[in-house]
């Protein structure tokens, strides 16, 4: 009996050790598992790009952060134009604000990691993302001009009613003829542009100034030896004839078939040249804005009061400064308006301290123990391209500041209440 009774304390004790073994073994892991979180591809490249545009030092700073469940998605317009004047190009990039950023789990950020057992469900509701690239708003175009098609799987052709064109790779819209584009994620310009100076500004709330050059562009892809615009579309749906709010109006276009891909769009009734007003339909967005005023050709869908029509004209106006009132000429470069995916994360980038790192604990309580590092708080804007983050823009954010508070007991020097002097207050002549 004495054998067994130590055989069983000594097969309890291994099974203990194990068991010790094993626990002390997932926690290891656990503890690894939160101190080096599997990055995906994509944000380990998006961490080298800042540290190499910010200029840190590797041995000198240490980041961390980009916690995946805190990024946030969102969706905007970038619009990107290189102007070149005197044989010198200048770029513009532009950005609408972000109107509402989600919680989305984007494909590119999933690791084998990404959910931890107990974590299935949060205090904040996290969307699946949506396959569709982002689109523009419906825009309207008007001839004479030619369109490029890229991209573009099952796009559809109304004019009015629904027409077979097989795969289109370029259409030509001749003189009178509109059509809305609906779906498409980008529009550039395929050749550059030169324009006329000098650069007319009449009014600050009105685009006189473009619409002048829109105009001049127009009447000289009109005639025989003018250039062509001609503009690339990728991603493209439909192609529809806007409809009319009056009946007697039409709006129908001819289909004339030249080439394999190609075809030619023209208009039924022919409007008058001087005539810019095109009929727009209620349902339509701008590609900037829903105004329907002046109408700017070849986007008839945007009116010269548009905010950021005149916000353009304004920037154009003071890059070209006094050379806008002189005779001469500019050259639009580049001319491209996409639809963008944005990803908004934070990170902290810690720095130790040490004699001559430029910070100052003078300030500092004398209480308090000094740290031995210091952080800095960053917030990075970057764009979503395929299966890449590009960051955009990184400021530098505040984070939230603690509070110190202190017992009473420190406050009085620990001295009880019935050592503390009474105080009788003065009494108000005014009391009853």
């Amino acid at each position: 009996m004495e054998l067994r009774f130590r055989s069983f304390n000594m097969a309890a004790f291994l099974c203990l050790v194990l068991i010790g073994f094993q626990v002390s073994k997932s926690a290891a892991l656990i503890a690894a598992h939160d101190s080096n979180p599997p990055y995906p591809k994509a944000i380990l490249d998006l961490k080298e790009a800042i540290v190499k545009g910010l200029g840190f030092q590797a041995d000198e700073f240490k980041i961390s952060g980009f916690d995946l469940r805190d990024a946030q998605v969102g969706k905007s317009v970038a619009y990107e134009f290189d102007v070149e004047i005197d044989d010198k190009v200048m770029p513009f990039r532009l950005l609408e604000d972000v109107n509402r950023w989600e919680y989305v789990d984007l494909p590119i950020f999933q690791t084998a990691h990404s959910v931890r057992p107990g974590e299935e469900t949060g205090l904040v509701e996290t969307k699946k993302f949506d396959d569709t690239m982002p689109v523009l708003a419906p825009f309207q175009l008007a001839g004479p001009m030619e369109l490029w098609i890229q991209d573009a799987k099952d796009m559809r052709i109304s004019l009015p009613h629904e027409v077979d064109a097989g795969v289109l790779k370029k259409v030509i819209l001749a003189d009178g003829a509109v059509v809305t584009v609906k779906g498409a994620r980008s529009v550039s310009l395929r050749h550059p542009i030169e324009l006329p100076l000098p650069f007319n500004r009449t009014s600050s709330n009105f685009a006189s100034g473009l619409l002048a050059l829109a105009e001049w562009l127009r009447n000289a892809a009109q005639s025989q030896d003018g250039p062509l615009l001609s503009l690339r579309i990728v991603g493209p749906t439909s192609l529809t004839s806007p409809a009319s709010s009056s009946p007697s109006s039409n709006n129908r276009l001819k289909l004339k078939r030249l080439a394999p891909g190609l075809v030619e769009l023209s208009s039924a009734s022919k409007r008058k040249s001087g005539s810019t007003a095109i009929d727009l339909q209620s349902e339509v967005t701008a590609l900037l804005a829903p105004d329907r005023f002046s109408t700017m050709w070849p986007i008839t869908s945007i009116d010269g009061s548009n905010s950021n029509l005149v916000g353009f004209e304004a920037l154009l106006s003071s890059v070209l400064g006094p050379k806008a009132s002189k005779e001469g000429s500019f050259k639009l470069v580049k001319a491209d308006v996409s639809a963008q995916t944005f990803v908004k994360m934070g990170f902290v980038v810690e720095k130790k301290t040490g004699q001559g790192d430029g910070f100052d604990m003078s300030g500092f309580p004398a209480w308090r123990t000094k740290p031995q590092s210091v952080r800095m708080h960053f917030e990075v804007l970057a764009k979503v391209d395929g299966n890449k983050v590009v960051p955009e823009r990184v400021v530098q954010i505040d984070p939230v500041i603690g509070e110190d508070t202190v017992a009473d007991h420190v406050m009085t020097g620990n001295t009880t209440m019935s050592k503390v002097p009474v105080v009788y207050q003065p009494s108000s002549p005014f009391a009853l």
